[in-house]
């Protein structure tokens, strides 16, 4: 997660006030995408497999999106 300017290659979603952009390629491969907010930060959820190597447990809800 990082702060950017959408592209033509992005998808663009305002959600309560925030914007997210989601490049379109990387959203066909990880979604769902589910980003939470709580008062440790943000914590991102998609459906992408990292498998054991991940630093974050090695289930598919990590913040290793």
């Amino acid at each position: 997660m990082a702060l950017d300017e959408s592209k033509d290659t992005d998808h663009v979603f305002e959600i309560d006030g925030f914007k997210y952009i989601v490049d379109k390629e990387f959203m066909e491969k990880a979604k769902p995408i589910k980003i939470d907010f709580s008062e440790m930060g943000f914590k991102l959820d998609c459906g992408i497999d990292f498998g054991p190597g991940c630093s974050g447990c090695g289930s598919k809800t990590t913040s290793c999106c």
